[in-house]
């Protein structure tokens, strides 16, 4: 399983989940967990994901994901679980 660490922030507005979980769908990625909450106006949302049936590398998810958020105005990034380990352990 490849798993992957994806942050997304912005203005709260409707359609910001309906939208992220379509972008993720169409390149075959699956949501492992999510939490998401609104701060004042701020909507946030931590999501792992599964990329193991997914043709696309962090990178090209990543910019792929940014042309998502450019167009809802959210800023979206995706980064390897292994690092989240990684900083755990020292």
């Amino acid at each position: 399983m490849v798993n992957a660490i994806m942050t997304v922030t912005g203005l709260d507005h409707v359609g910001i989940i309906a939208t992220v979980t379509a972008g993720l769908a169409h390149n075959n990625v699956n949501i492992t967990n999510v939490s998401q909450t609104i701060m004042d106006s701020y909507f946030t949302m931590i999501l792992e994901i599964d990329m193991s049936q997914s043709h696309l590398t962090i990178e090209e998810l990543q910019d792929h994901m940014h042309e998502v958020g450019k167009n809802e105005g959210l800023d979206i990034r995706i980064q390897s679980e292994a690092i989240f380990q990684a900083m755990h352990k020292l």
